[in-house]
């Protein structure tokens, strides 16, 4: 069943012949507990495309459905309490908080939103993410990759429809990036998650379930499938 339709999304910043046409009519979907990344290199649209997918930044043209909803069709407040509730985001910079400690950065969003945390979740989260032991630990205290895996669980903590990750392993060694998309694969499945995950990194593209190339703000026709079956 598909999660996330994305059809005729066009982009362009500027205006007149200094226009920057980011997108260029793309087409997308993306089904239930698919775990997806979208490849390309610097300026090809992809990073546009994870902003337009999450709600992030309005297109010139085209509709973006999750779950049916159109999101688009939202005003601005619509959009920011049906994004907090139903999107998940990873970043390359994590975004942590940096006077809240561990478990307070997992749970801000929820909280933000008016709500009380899952502790049981929460704490099944963690676990699985290896974070039980540094939930006290402050963001300052944990390593890059430590830092990234707060910022997964954070994601995952209010049980989004589904997450994006915006080139989430960009400040990691090789060593932690393959441990980080590993675990990402892990909690998707564990937690029944749709993941759309946006990189240049061809090797950790072909980690996912899906690889979807997009050039010169257009999805290229030959797309990439590839299972993996290293986890």
């Amino acid at each position: 069943m598909s999660i996330l339709q994305a059809s005729g999304l066009i982009k362009h910043y500027g205006k007149g012949s200094s226009a920057v046409r980011a997108l260029r009519g793309v087409d997308l979907e993306v089904q239930d507990g698919e775990f997806a990344a979208v490849v390309g290199t610097s300026g090809s649209g992809k990073s546009t495309l994870l902003h337009l997918l999450g709600g992030l930044d309005r297109p010139t043209e085209g509709k973006v459905l999750i779950r049916g909803k159109d999101i688009y069709a939202m005003n601005d407040d619509e959009l920011t309490i049906f994004r907090r509730r139903n999107i998940g985001f990873i970043f390359q910079q994590y975004n942590l908080v940096p006077v809240l400690n561990v478990y307070d950065n997992i749970v801000l969003p929820i909280e933000l939103d008016g709500n009380r945390p899952d502790s049981e979740f929460v704490s099944h989260v963690a676990e699985t993410l290896g974070l039980t032991a540094l939930l006290h630990r402050l963001p300052g205290q944990l390593s890059g990759g430590q830092q990234q895996r707060v910022a997964i669980a954070r994601a995952l903590a209010a049980k989004p429809s589904f997450v994006l990750a915006d080139e989430p392993t960009g400040n990691l060694d090789s060593a932690t990036s393959q441990e980080v998309i590993g675990l990402l694969k892990v909690t998707s499945r564990q937690f029944n998650q749709t993941m759309v995950m946006i990189t240049h990194n061809e090797e950790i593209a072909l980690m996912a379930d899906r690889v979807i190339r997009i050039e010169d703000g257009q999805i290229m026709e030959g797309r990439v499938y590839h299972v993996s079956k290293q986890y």
